[in-house]
């Protein structure tokens, strides 16, 4: 990857970075110069996404947004290697789906505990960081239509990403004098491994053919497909730019037309 571009010497932290999104979202940044800190869970996905990189990478494996205690010892390692972050990318969330009367708790809690907390624990953790670089510092949530609008079946899913537009809007306000910039990106249906595995799942579940499965996923974009990742990375490397200084507190949604 390069070391020059618009990001060049910046040092970009991006959760869930492992697969699909975050891992789009990781390489655009690496592209365009930033170094870049691979934070997950899981090594060995983390590890594969690095090699493809390149020198500008750093695996943050262990990394559980869930986890005061892992954040911290990440966040730690992440600035030994690359200094204070001043690019922080939340992607890191599930989207489990039942029907709200069949939800528990502890499903419940856990959705949002991922989802919700998870940003504020990261964003909290990184925050002296992006104030002591002010003027460029960004913060990107990647949340989703599902935190503009509703859709059924996902209650906790849909609460926690309205909960992460909220949290967004405030930031934004609160830290504007600070030269930094809050924002949130809204995919719509976008062709992950999530996507696929859902679409497998309907399928065993109710005999449908593999596209119908898809068209439950598509109609609800005006242009009629699936977003493609490359799309959402698109939008935060311009969030993430000099160009995007006066967006803040904004929910961009990524959609075809949905929103």
């Amino acid at each position: 990857m390069t070391t020059s571009g618009k990001l060049a010497g910046r040092h970009a932290l991006v959760t869930g970075a492992g697969s699909g999104i975050g891992t789009t979202i990781a390489k655009a940044l690496a592209a365009e110069g930033a170094h870049v800190s691979l934070a997950g869970r899981r090594r060995e996905p983390l590890d594969a996404v690095a090699a493809e990189i390149g020198a500008t990478a750093f695996v943050v494996d262990g990394f559980d947004v869930t986890s005061p205690e892992a954040v911290a010892q990440g966040l730690a390692k992440a600035r030994e290697k690359f200094g204070p972050v001043d690019i922080l990318v939340n992607n890191a969330g599930e989207a489990p789906s039942a029907p709200f009367e069949k939800t528990s708790l502890e499903a419940w809690n856990h959705v949002l505990t991922v989802d919700l907390t998870g940003v504020f624990l990261v964003t909290q953790a990184v925050l002296p960081d992006l104030k002591a670089r002010g003027v460029g510092a960004r913060i990107i949530n990647i949340a989703s239509t599902a935190g503009l609008k509703g859709y059924g079946y996902v209650s906790a899913y849909v609460a926690a990403k309205h909960g992460v537009v909220g949290l967004t809007r405030s930031l934004a306000l609160e830290l504007a004098k600070t030269g930094m910039t809050v924002n949130a990106v809204c995919p719509g249906f976008t062709d992950t491994p999530i996507i696929q595995r859902s679409i497998e799942t309907i399928v065993a579940k109710t005999g449908r053919t593999a596209a119908q499965a898809l068209a439950e996923f598509t109609k609800s974009n005006p242009q009629g497909r699936l977003i493609k990742p490359e799309e959402v990375a698109d939008t935060v490397l311009w969030l993430a730019s000099p160009a995007a200084a006066s967006i803040n507190g904004q929910a961009i949604a990524v959609a075809g037309g949905e929103i």
